[in-house]
């Protein structure tokens, strides 16, 4: 994070022109400062400090780790790639960093960060290699921004790319005390001639769902409506699982599917496309990676709905067409293999602890029903 932040200078960006003007009006001398204006240089510099060591526990191949400098550098050859295309993403977590602030947790939507982009790289075949993040706020907490940091660099763990630098923006009057807000940068790499889509996709292949953790960080706006309609609270008992709040059962982080996939690819040789299911849900996002020419059917029945999902369509009084369209509604990733490699792929992420199930197939396109074609209805009870 650069200022304020992580290592690229401190106070420039943050605040804008608030600090020049005010000492304009001080006429130059010994009048306001910075943080008469709301912005605290020193807070960033202990936010720094407080983060060094999670930023160099995400080391890896072709990145130290360190912060400090203006850019984070990467050493492709040092990752062990030959003949590299770079692959690039961005994503935010949207209106659940409302209530990450809510409910505290607030290195869990640091996990969701990495998690919404990492998973958009992998998608393409890619090896994530490094992360940047943005974090915007009102008034700057160090141990605030320590937590959301220590989530960040789990989730860079747990996806094997390094955390090398990012910004931290301190913006009094944009931010209200309290409130922030996220964006993070995710760069990988794969090998020239084995990214993703295949371009050998056709009729017949096997659509498989990999079951997702809850929510993950899309939908959210409708989830806050639906439990400030009902008069809920994030620390009262979860009405759809036992032992915990709904605040926490809410705010699960979302599933990093990079390990898996990855070795599910070099291992099986048979995944012709990935499709990460976020806003939009299977309707809009599986389409992305098929050619035009190309749809697809999905059984529903064969989608096992987490509690949370049918406890949303029911609280809110919310249809099946609307849920399939907001939330993954228990499919957080999508892979299309060839017909006779389905059952390898599916072995292959079941040893990896991951919920894999096949749910459809691949058909020629056409007709009134859109690129994907629901059979049967979720199971998202009375």
């Amino acid at each position: 994070m650069g200022d304020n932040g992580t290592g690229n200078g401190t106070g420039k960006a943050a605040g804008n022109g608030a600090g020049e003007a005010a000492g304009k009006a001080a006429g130059g001398g010994g009048g306001l400062t910075y943080r008469d204006a709301g912005v605290d240089i020193d807070a960033g510099n202990a936010l720094v400090e407080a983060i060094k060591p999670l930023v160099r526990a995400t080391r890896r191949p072709g990145a130290d780790a360190e912060i400090g400098g203006f850019g984070g550098l990467f050493d492709l050859k040092a990752a062990g790639f030959k003949d590299p295309v770079l692959v690039a993403a961005n994503d935010g977590v949207g209106t659940k960093v409302k209530i990450a602030s809510e409910t505290g947790l607030h290195d869990w939507v640091g996990i969701d960060l990495v998690a919404m982009c990492v998973n958009d790289l992998v998608v393409q075949g890619a090896e994530p290699l490094f992360f940047l993040d943005y974090f915007a706020v009102g008034r700057l907490d160090p141990q605030i921004g320590a937590r959301i940091v220590a989530g960040i660099a789990k989730g860079c763990q747990i996806a094997g790319c390094a955390l090398i630098g990012g910004e931290t923006a301190e913006m009094p009057g944009v931010y209200q005390d309290g409130d922030y807000d996220l964006a993070g940068f995710a760069v990988g790499a794969a090998e020239r001639g084995a990214l993703l889509p295949r371009g050998d996709i056709g009729v017949g292949d096997t659509i498989i769902g990999i079951a997702s953790s809850g929510v993950h960080s899309n939908g959210f706006s409708l989830v806050r409506r639906v439990v400030g309609e009902l008069g809920l609270s994030w620390d009262q008992p979860c009405p759809f699982e036992f032992d915990t709040s709904l605040g926490r059962a809410l705010m699960e982080p979302t599933r990093i599917y990079v390990r898996p996939l990855l070795r599910a690819m070099r291992e099986t040789g048979g995944i012709r496309a990935l499709a990460h299911i976020t806003g939009g849900g299977l309707e809009e996002n599986l389409p992305r990676v098929l050619p035009r020419h190309l749809g697809a059917e999905i059984e529903l029945r064969r989608i096992q709905v987490p509690p949370v999902f049918r406890w949303l369509a029911a609280a809110g009084g919310i249809s099946e067409k609307e849920m399939l369209r907001t939330f993954n509604c228990g499919i957080g990733m999508v892979v299309v293999c060839a017909e006779g490699a389905a059952e390898s792929v599916i072995e292959n992420l079941r040893a990896q602890g991951e919920n894999a199930v096949t749910m459809g197939r691949i058909v020629e396109a056409g007709g009134s029903g859109g690129r994907v074609r629901f059979l049967g209805n979720l199971e998202l009870g009375g």
